[in-house]
């Protein structure tokens, strides 16, 4: 695999983000329960360049599609709410895989065009340019992130909730957050998370499932991913129970 496996996930990020401009704020779909019609349309855009491209599809809308040496798993719009409200924090994520080996992600921002990317082995970079999960160990200066609602407070220094999980986890990778991971009975599907699992790794962040669940898998299940910067932050989030 060379770096031009990128060329078709970025030409596919690229044309969702100007595809679905003129379907925000038309709500849902009704076709799926929580699908918006920007949800539909990226979908469409995604199936049409990453099959043309000769990779063999696993989408958060469509389920499978196609055949091919390698699977792209794919959320044509992560963050699909904010999209759709106009909240800047949304993205597509693009995982690609070789039978059941994570070998690359991008994750792109279509709000404000920023690329998150990795090949496995080849560190992570941010628009082009290296990044690195930070050095923080202590947990009661952490600044965390949650997919879903925490039942009480753990001790952490601040606490976000953006709604995109991809983008969350890229957030764990460049430093901007020290944990990332999900609350209460909320949970992230593979679409959601497997892009950024790679990028997270390769700048040095740990990732593992409070069940112990294998993260790196194209299948339709569901998973509770913690992320964190280091083994110490990681440590601490396994081993306080239920948040």
């Amino acid at each position: 695999m060379t770096d031009s496996i990128f060329d078709p996930l970025r030409e596919c990020a690229f044309e969702i983000g100007e595809a679905v401009q003129a379907h925000r704020g038309r709500g849902l779909s009704g076709l799926r329960k929580s699908q918006y019609h920007l949800d539909v349309v990226a979908d469409e855009v995604a199936l049409r360049v990453l099959g043309g491209a000769g990779f063999r599809v696993v989408s958060e809308e469509s389920g499978v599609t196609g055949s091919g040496q390698y699977t792209v798993v794919v959320d044509p719009i992560d963050g699909s709410t904010n999209c759709d409200r106009g909240i800047p924090f949304y993205a597509t994520s693009l995982a690609v895989m070789r039978g059941d080996e994570l070998v690359a992600g991008l994750v792109a921002n279509l709000a404000t065009g920023t690329i998150f990317e990795s090949q496995k082995g080849a560190g992570a970079f941010r628009d082009g340019q290296a990044i690195h999960a930070s050095s923080q160990r202590d947990f009661s200066q952490a600044i965390v992130a949650f997919s879903g609602l925490p039942t009480r407070h753990l001790g952490w220094a601040q606490y976000r909730a953006l709604g995109a999980a991809s983008l969350e986890i890229c957030l764990v990778a460049d430093g901007s957050l020290d944990i990332y991971g999900v609350a209460q009975h909320s949970t992230l599907n593979p679409w959601d998370y497997l892009a950024g699992l790679l990028i997270a790794r390769e700048a040095g962040a740990l990732a593992e499932d409070y069940l112990g669940d294998e993260l790196e898998t194209s299948e339709d299940v569901d998973r509770r991913p913690v992320f964190a910067s280091t083994k110490e932050l990681l440590s601490t989030m396994l081993n306080v129970g239920t948040i």
